[in-house]
């Protein structure tokens, strides 16, 4: 009997969930019969050899390295503040924010029951389950936000943003993952939900960018997401600070996507 990689390791207490064992298995640790192996979906015998190298995840899901990239590369310092996570879902991303000393993070999202439970235990996440950010006011919050990152599918960043900046402080800063599946058209989406194309990659990060300035953010930086989404989709990290200039120059976006695709471009093909 066969069965799948990620699940092999939950049940063999290799990893807490699924979803942290995809995390697992995409950052390279995991080794099937000495083997590299880095798809969760691969099938194997159910008593083959799994070895889990290096460090295991530190949040509770993948997203957190999103997130975690973008503390990195971009100037942001969350100790103290009080902290928005649209789309939280799992909560890698809050679980983040409260490992880099947030002071409290509202965890937004439409579904239920999906906030892993230790943070739901955690006095400083505030869930709020059945939410769409788009009906969201400043009574809802009841703070000034000072960080709020969006991760959101099946919807546009521009239909996002606005309703974010709303609850913003003056000075607040956003981290938005750009995925270009749920931006671009229709025609645009290949196989699987799956956009390969870097012009595409190219107009949606300008519309979204174009549009963050249009309604009062400024465009501060822009980098590429360490990992994919889950069909293999890259995805961008766009840095906005309320109430100030600033955009991304063409030509800073077209280096990014290449890079982007570089250094990707075996995983999308495949090939690792």
């Amino acid at each position: 009997m066969k069965e799948r990689l990620d699940v092999l390791l939950v049940n063999r207490n290799l990893a807490e969930s699924r979803e942290k064992a995809k995390a697992i298995i995409m950052s390279g640790n995991v080794y099937v019969n000495g083997q590299r192996e880095d798809k969760a979906g691969s099938r194997f015998s159910t008593d083959v050899s799994i070895e889990v190298k290096g460090d295991r995840l530190k949040y509770v899901s993948r997203g957190g390295l999103k997130l975690e990239k973008a503390l990195e590369v971009f100037p942001i310092e969350l100790d103290g503040k009080i902290c928005m996570d649209v789309g939280a879902s799992t909560g890698g991303f809050t679980d983040c924010m409260l490992q880099n000393r947030a002071a409290r993070v509202y965890a937004i999202d439409v579904g239920t029951n999906q906030l892993a439970w230790k943070l739901r235990q955690d006095e400083r996440v505030v869930s709020m389950e059945k939410t769409n950010i788009r009906y969201l006011t400043p009574e809802d919050i009841g703070d000034e936000i000072s960080f709020a990152s969006i991760d959101v599918s099946f919807i546009s960043l521009t239909k996002v943003l606005l309703p974010v900046k709303n609850v913003l402080k003056q000075d607040g800063e956003v981290v938005c993952l750009i995925k270009p599946q749920f931006e671009a058209g229709r025609e645009k989406v290949g196989k699987k939900g799956v956009v390969r194309d870097k012009e595409v990659h190219v107009e949606v990060i300008r519309t979204v960018s174009s549009y963050a300035d249009e309604i009062g953010f400024g465009c501060a930086g822009l980098d590429f997401s360490p990992i994919k989404g889950p069909e293999g989709n890259i995805e961008y990290l766009l840095y906005l600070k309320n109430s100030q200039d600033g955009r991304i120059e063409e030509k800073v976006i077209r280096d990014i996507v290449n890079i982007a695709h570089n250094k990707l471009s075996l995983e999308i093909h495949g090939i690792i």
